[in-house]
């Protein structure tokens, strides 16, 4: 038997006992590519919300999904989001964000956004797809989302909140001739971390039984520290013998950001306070006309001019005593 005979005798016989071999035991031959890895799991170990961007009728919620995978890879993973509405139960937004093959070690933060309106509350349910299969869910609640200031009224400046310092004070800087001079000095605090740009204070000083205004002014709050408090002062003139509700309120690029009250009293026989009026306190509409130079009042602006209906008889005089005499003489009448 020449060599090449013998060597193609030799893998013969090695087939044909590599074939009996199988057969008898099975597991002998086994895949390469198979291990003793467990089958994957994917799961939803934790779930964030965070504000995004806040509009005026709208409000971004950024979403954060902790994945935890466990054994082997799982393939074609993808993450929806759902938010409906607490009340109505209604779906208001919706995304879905594909995460590819889980094969990583521990947990994996998956970020998210939806879109809601800024206002009610809402459930959000975040459901994990593995090959278009539903593998786990969470879901979380949202609340209060109407309290997001938007991004456009986002200022760290506002009026102070003191229990005694007070947040608007008024003293008289000068009276006579029916006016009065008040200085109005508002306290402004800045609760930042940085410093603040330049806002804008708006003052109305409204008379307090007819809500006419009286005077208005507008001064800017400059720079003021983080964590610090400034105050502003601001003039005005108005007629003097009444009592003023003054409204402030700042302005960041004609976006009102906050808003306060304090009251002027230049009434000695009645006082008000914040959102409490008195009703009897007289009123002349004269003292608070605007003249040519768009002043509040004229030449004889001052306390209403009280005479001039103390000598007058209310009713129709003349009439009634004519009816008088005529009751008066029937009477006569009837007793001849």
């Amino acid at each position: 038997m020449d060599t090449r005979t013998a060597l193609l005798a030799a893998a013969a016989a090695l087939l044909v006992a590599g074939a009996v071999g199988a057969v008898a035991a099975p597991d002998a031959l086994t895949d390469p590519r198979e291990t003793d890895e467990p089958p994957g799991h994917v799961d939803v170990a934790g779930a964030t919300v965070a504000p995004g961007e806040i509009r005026g009728e709208t409000a971004e919620l950024r979403l954060g999904t902790d994945l935890e995978h466990r054994g082997g890879t799982v393939e074609n993973v993808t993450v929806r989001h759902r938010a409906i509405g607490a009340e109505s139960g209604l779906l208001v937004d919706e995304t879905t964000v594909d995460v590819g093959d889980a094969d990583f070690e521990g947990q994996r933060t998956v970020n998210g956004t939806i879109t809601v309106e800024r206002e009610g509350g809402y459930r959000i349910e975040t459901v994990v797809f593995a090959d278009g299969e539903r593998r786990t869910s969470r879901t979380t609640r949202v609340s209060g989302v109407a309290a997001l200031t938007p991004d456009y009224a986002d200022t760290r400046v506002g009026f102070t909140d003191g229990s005694v310092w007070p947040t608007v004070a008024v003293s008289v800087a000068d009276a006579g001739d029916g006016r009065a001079t008040l200085s109005v000095s508002v306290s402004v605090t800045n609760r930042g971390d940085g410093a603040s740009e330049d806002v804008d204070l708006r003052l109305y000083l409204r008379q307090a039984e007819s809500n006419v205004i009286a005077a208005d002014a507008t001064e800017t709050v400059g720079t003021v520290r983080p964590g610090r408090t400034d105050t502003v002062t601001a003039t005005v003139e108005v007629p003097e013998g009444y009592n003023y509700y003054v409204d402030a309120a700042l302005f960041d690029d004609d976006v009102l950001v906050d808003e306060t009250q304090g009251v002027a009293n230049l009434n000695p026989q009645e006082t008000i306070t914040a959102d409490e009026t008195v009703r009897d306190v007289e009123f002349s509409v004269e003292d608070f006309e605007r003249g040519e130079d768009g002043a509040a009042g004229g030449d004889d602006a001052g306390a209403p001019d009280r005479d001039a209906s103390d000598d007058s008889t209310p009713g129709f005089g003349p009439l009634v005593a004519l009816v008088a005499l005529v009751v008066a003489a029937l009477t006569a009448r009837r007793r001849r």
